[in-house]
């Protein structure tokens, strides 16, 4: 088998002494070397530098292929790095790759946490939202920064959500002779950072966090009133299953409220919504969780909109099924998947009592009270009741 053309290398900030004797071979038999600039000076490349283009595009290293070609990236690259977005374009003997200590192992061994335990994630160029499902109290994160000014942007956005009282650690340059670490309280960070790279280290305190379990409180969604409330929210994500990896079909998704409890469980969800008003709610409520880069959002009426996805592990129907929506869907469903439809209609219920004769499952019909003011006392005020049908393909 003939030698890979690309080396992908890790590289800290103590650069050409902390590589490996392989990383300064390949490095020294390189045509081109692509990566940050920060990277190419640390490797001292010179012309043979070729920095990365911004946005990050993988492509740009195939057109060197067949050629002695390396890669730059820090610590891991397959740790938020380039190494993953690389690898998936080309074949296994092609490409080779010599890491060091990831920015998030050097910060861990800094601070003495337990990395098994910390939450580790890259903000370069995602949404500070992202670290809303792992903010809890006591949480151990450490984020890899865009840059230095992102930092009090991101002491702010903390600060407005109630995680003022947090500790935060600013890291610079770790791992090399300038390297610096600070403490800092979140709500009183007022400092200037370096513009080398960043790591912050956060140990969350202040508020609580979402809760970790299936029907989240109905006022942490933006709606119109056309939601899944919360207990029939629990019992259909109940139904549904959800499992990491996994992707939902959430049809007539109105305020995408299963769909983001479906991520939040790890799972990608594709929300068919008709109404682009209820589009723009699915929108903010993904955005607001952190989400957005787990649930797509398509505006279309079912069976139409369903054509071009991708198949799904389950569905949700939350209303509106008829005979003609049912079959373009259970056609596209492999074995295994499963299915879950609401109703509060009487045609609909019929229909979903059809649909349990023929195909089986679980149908059962759910009515819920809430105690409410009755002039001087109390009585029980009722909603509507739901039929929910269950089943596996």
């Amino acid at each position: 088998m003939a030698d890979p053309w690309l080396t992908i290398i890790g590289i800290g900030e103590d650069g050409l002494a902390g590589l490996s004797e392989a990383s300064r071979k390949a490095l020294a038999e390189a045509e081109t070397v692509f990566g940050g600039e920060r990277h190419l000076a640390l490797a001292e490349v010179g012309s043979r530098g070729r920095p990365w283009p911004v946005p990050f595009d993988a492509n740009v290293v195939l057109s060197c292929r067949g050629r002695p070609t390396v890669v730059l990236a820090s610590g891991d690259p397959f740790w938020h790095g380039a190494g993953a977005s690389l690898a998936e374009k080309l074949d296994g003997d092609e490409w080779i790759a010599h890491p060091v200590p990831s920015t998030f192992s050097l910060a861990a061994a800094r601070l003495g946490w337990r990395l098994e335990a910390t939450t580790c994630i890259g903000l370069h160029a995602a949404p500070f939202e992202r670290l809303v499902p792992h903010l809890v109290r006591d949480a151990h994160i450490i984020c890899l920064m865009r840059d230095a000014a992102a930092v009090g942007d991101l002491a702010k956005w903390l600060t407005e959500r109630g995680w003022g009282a947090s500790l935060m650690w600013t890291l610079e340059a770790l791992g090399g002779p300038r390297e610096y670490t600070d403490q800092h309280r979140v709500d009183l960070f007022a400092e200037e950072v370096a513009a080398d790279l960043v790591a912050v280290a956060v140990w969350a305190r202040g508020t609580q966090g979402i809760p970790r379990r299936s029907g989240l409180p109905d006022d942490l969604f933006v709606h119109d009133g056309q939601i899944t409330k919360r207990p029939v929210r629990a019992l259909a994500l109940s139904a549904l299953a959800p499992r990491p990896g996994e992707r939902l079909w959430d049809i007539g998704a109105g305020s995408g409220s299963i769909s983001v409890e479906w991520a939040l469980c790890g799972g990608t969800a594709i929300a068919v919504e008709a109404r682009e008003d209820r589009v723009a709610n699915i929108q903010k409520n993904a955005a607001a969780f952190g989400l957005a880069h787990r649930i797509t959002v398509v505006t279309g009426i079912s069976p139409g909109a369903l054509a071009t996805l991708d198949a799904p592990d389950a569905v949700f129907i939350g209303g509106g099924l008829d005979n003609a929506t049912f079959d373009a869907i259970w056609s596209r469903l492999a074995p295994g998947t499963r299915l879950v439809a609401h109703s509060v209609t009487l045609e609909t219920e019929a229909l979903l009592g059809e649909l349990h004769q023929r195909h089986g499952g679980e149908l059962m019909r759910v009515e819920i009270s809430h105690a409410a003011p009755l002039g001087r006392y109390r009585s029980w005020e009722a909603a509507r009741p739901v039929v929910q049908w269950s089943v596996v393909r």
